[in-house]
């Protein structure tokens, strides 16, 4: 009987916190989207114009190897603002962990395939998460303003970080469908938010790697500006 009691009351107490748990949840991702998505378009002709966009980095394949759409969506909304005049350089930020895998590199590839002159790019390799990225568009390009190039999901926590770090920030989501719920892209990024917001609030945590300040006029040779030396490939 005393074991049952027991058994019971950790039943209820881890209810407990499993629902006060999910509210919190949904009560952080309620504030992320609800602060961000005015901030957050749709439409390219309503975008403000700024002078530079910031491509969020994500792989090229999917999971199952073939070419990942919000990664080849991400790079024609990148060529759709420059062509119209809604940015004048473009930033690809994004993770390089090892000699086969390098989303800054492939970025530019793709961006000078669609048109982009290569001195309009700068190749940011210390783009680990998010905010990594977003951070150091200010802390090591000198930028005030910036315009997010990404889905509309992961705009929110973007133009979120961007605020808290008093950039003035526009967006555009980019078009297609959006994510399900019951995907993993969904549910990951439901648990950025959150960790975003402790990262911002709770444990200010600063870029992995920040290194000297850049300048965005690609006078650092014929690839364009490189943002750091952590990138470990060549061409």
């Amino acid at each position: 009987m005393r074991l049952r009691r027991r058994l019971q009351r950790l039943r209820r107490w881890a209810l407990i916190l499993l629902v006060v748990a999910s509210g919190l949840i949904a009560l952080i991702n309620n504030w992320v989207i609800n602060n961000s998505e005015s901030y957050v378009y749709s439409s390219w002709t309503l975008l403000p114009d700024n002078d530079v966009g910031l491509v969020l980095g994500t792989s090229p394949l999917t999971r199952g190897g073939g070419p990942n759409p919000q990664f080849y969506g991400r790079i024609q909304a990148a060529v759709e603002l420059y062509r119209n005049g809604k940015i004048k350089h473009i930033i690809v930020s994004g993770a390089n962990p090892d000699s086969t895998y390098n989303e800054p590199r492939q970025m530019r590839r793709d961006l000078i395939k669609a048109g982009v002159p290569k001195e309009a790019i700068t190749m940011d390799f210390a783009g680990f998460r998010t905010l990594d990225s977003v951070a150091r568009a200010r802390a090591v390009f000198g930028l005030d303003n910036i315009t997010i190039i990404t889905q509309a999901y992961h705009a929110y926590r973007a133009v979120f970080i961007a605020k808290k770090l008093h950039i003035g920030v526009a967006a555009y989501a980019v078009p297609g469908e959006d994510i399900s719920v019951y995907t993993r892209t969904y549910w990951r990024e439901v648990f950025a938010r959150v960790k975003a917001v402790l990262d911002l609030y709770v444990l200010q945590t600063a870029p992995r790697f920040l290194g000297k300040p850049v300048a965005l006029d690609g006078s650092e040779g014929s690839e364009g500006s490189e943002a750091t030396n952590t990138d470990p490939q060549t061409e």
